[in-house]
C-alpha cells in the first residue's frame, strides 16, 4: 500500500495559532541552521514544513484558502522562526508577504496563479532602476537584473521593480511579475551574512508582460486604490505596501536578537572564564549587558507590534497613512532593526572569544543581524536621514512614499 504523504493543515485561523505553529518548528529550524548555511539556500524539506503547517498563507485572502490574518501576525511568525534560523526567517518573511501584494493585483493575475496553485512560492527584486520596460499593445517589454532576490530557486514566479517610459512621458515605477521561465536565476550568493536565503541575482531580457501584471506603484500606497481591492475587501489589502516592508525584514532582526538573549542566558548561566575560576554570570558588566540587550529586544518588539496594529486600524477605518505616518513607519522599523542589532553586539562582546567557534549560534547570530540590517529600507543613517528632512520641512523625494 503506497504511503501518504503528511496531511496539509489549513491555514491558521488566529495569529496565536500561527505563532504557536511557528513555535514548534524552532528547534527543528536550528538543529538544520548549519546545512541551511552550507548549502546557501532554504532546504526542500524546510520548505515543506513551512507548506505543510500553513504558515506561508497567513496574509493570502481568505478566498483563496488563505488566513487573511491581521499584518502584525507576519511580525510574530518571522521572529519566532528566526529565534532558529535567522535564514529560513528572511525567506519565510519575504514570500508570506508576497501573498498579500499579490492580493492587490488585478483579478486576471491572481487567477493565473492561485488558479493553478494556491501554495505557488512568489520571489522578489523590488529595485527600481534595475529594470526597464518600454510600452507595447498589451503590456510591456522588460529587460534588466536585479540583486537579492531571496528565495527564489524555490519559487515559480517572481515580482521586481521596473520603470516604463515612452515618448514623452514621465518615468511610471510599477512592479512586474513574471513565471520562472522568462527569468534567469544568476548564482551569486555568497555573503558573510543570512547565507542560507539564496538571494541570488536574477535576469530578464526583453521579455513580454502583460498589462494586468504590471502594477503601478502609486496604486500600492494603501487605502483600496489597487485593482485587487475589487474582490479583496478586508482592511489588511488596504495597507501600503512599501512604508510596510520594514517590518517584514525587522521581525528578521528581532527574532535573530531574540535567540540571541534566549542563547545568552542559558550559555552564560554556568559558563566559567578561560583564564580564571570566576562564573562570567557573576561579572556586573555580563549582568548589565543581558539586560540592557533584552531590553532592546523588548522595545523593539512592542515598536513593532503597535506600529502594525496602529496601521491596520487605519485601514479598517478606510484611511491611507499621511506623509507624516508613513515616513514614520519606515523610521520605526529601521530603528527597532537598529536596536536588535545593538541588543546582538552587546552579547557578542561579552561572551568572548568562544563566541567565534562555527558551532556557537551568537556568530551566527550576530552575522546574520548585520546582514539583516544592511537592508536599505533598515539602513539607519538613510531611514533617519528621511525623517530629519521632513521634519524641517523638505519633502521627500521618494518613489514609493
Amino acid at each position: 500500500m503506497a504511503s501518504k504523504g503528511p496531511v496539509m493543515m489549513p491555514a491558521p485561523s488566529t495569529y496565536a495559532e500561527a505563532c504557536a505553529r511557528a513555535q514548534k518548528l524552532v528547534p527543528i529550524l536550528a538543529g538544520r541552521a548549519a546545512r541551511t548555511e552550507d548549502a546557501r539556500r532554504i532546504s526542500d524539506e524546510t520548505f515543506a514544513d513551512l507548506h505543510q503547517t500553513g504558515l506561508l498563507r497567513i496574509l493570502q485572502p481568505r478566498a483563496v484558502g488563505g488566513a487573511e490574518l491581521p499584518y502584525e501576525s507576519l511580525v510574530g511568525v518571522t521572529a519566532t522562526l528566526a529565534r532558529g534560523c535567522g535564514s529560513t526567517g528572511w525567506v519565510y518573511a519575504n514570500l508570506a508577504n508576497h501573498h498579500f501584494m499579490l492580493a492587490l493585483w488585478d483579478e486576471r493575475a491572481q487567477r493565473e496563479i492561485w488558479g493553478a496553485d494556491g501554495d505557488a512560492l512568489i520571489g522578489s527584486a523590488l529595485m527600481f532602476p534595475p529594470g526597464r520596460a518600454t510600452a507595447v499593445q498589451g503590456g510591456y517589454k522588460l529587460t534588466g537584473r536585479w540583486k537579492f532576490s531571496s528565495g527564489i530557486d524555490a519559487c515559480a514566479w517572481t515580482m521586481v521593480g521596473g520603470i516604463a517610459s515612452s515618448d514623452g512621458e514621465l518615468p511610471d515605477y510599477r512592479v512586474f511579475i513574471l513565471p520562472a521561465g522568462d527569468y534567469r536565476i544568476v548564482d551569486t550568493w555568497y555573503a558573510a551574512g543570512l547565507r542560507g536565503t539564496g538571494s541570488n541575482d536574477i535576469e530578464v531580457t526583453d521579455v513580454f508582460v502583460p498589462e494586468y501584471r504590471a502594477l503601478r506603484v502609486d496604486l500600492m500606497k494603501g487605502c483600496a486604490a489597487a485593482p485587487g481591492a475589487a474582490i479583496n475587501h478586508g482592511p489588511l489589502y488596504r495597507l501600503p505596501v512599501f512604508d510596510m516592508f520594514p517590518y517584514v525584514v525587522a521581525a528578521v532582526a528581532l527574532g535573530i536578537a531574540q535567540g540571541a538573549v534566549e542563547f545568552f542566558t542559558e550559555e552564560i548561566r554556568h559558563r566559567v572564564t578561560s583564564y580564571s575560576t570566576t562564573l562570567l554570570a557573576d561579572y556586573a558588566t555580563t549582568q548589565a549587558r543581558l539586560g540592557e540587550a533584552a531590553a532592546a529586544v523588548d522595545a523593539a518588539e512592542r515598536l513593532l507590534i503597535e506600529n502594525c496594529r496602529h496601521a491596520m486600524a487605519l485601514a479598517e477605518q478606510s484611511r491611507a497613512p499621511s506623509v507624516a505616518e508613513k515616513i514614520k513607519l519606515r523610521r520605526d522599523g529601521a530603528y527597532a532593526a537598529r536596536l536588535c542589532t545593538r541588543a546582538v553586539d552587546l552579547l557578542f562582546e561579552a561572551g568572548g572569544a568562544d563566541f567565534l567557534y562555527e558551532d556557537k549560534p551568537m556568530q551566527r547570530f550576530f552575522r546574520d543581524a548585520h546582514a539583516a540590517q544592511s537592508h536599505y529600507l533598515l539602513a539607519w543613517d538613510v531611514a533617519a536621514a528621511s525623517a530629519g528632512k521632513f521634519m524641517l520641512g523638505v519633502a521627500p523625494d521618494i518613489p514609493t512614499l
